[in-house]
């Protein structure tokens, strides 16, 4: 299989993937502090993580990332 050609707006996409990835890890800390609590129910919060996971994964999709290559930059980092 031959690999992607990068795209002009590929540095664009990844800005946006990487603040998708905040939003995400934001929800994340709520959720783990019980912070979640002041500001929603827990079904809204379940949704809100949902959300801000499917976002990632497109924002990564169009930054012409591989989700194999996320899980291991997520591996990496947790080491």
């Amino acid at each position: 299989m031959s690999e992607r050609q990068n795209q002009p707006y590929d540095n664009v996409a990844r800005k946006w993937l990487a603040l998708a990835e905040r939003r995400y890890a934001y929800f994340i800390e709520l959720s783990n502090s019980g912070r979640w609590q002041l500001y929603y129910t827990h079904p809204q919060l379940e949704s809100e993580i949902r959300k801000a996971s499917a976002l990632c994964e497109q924002w990564a999709i169009n930054a012409g990332i591989a989700p194999q290559d996320r899980q291991q930059e997520y591996q990496q980092a947790a080491e």
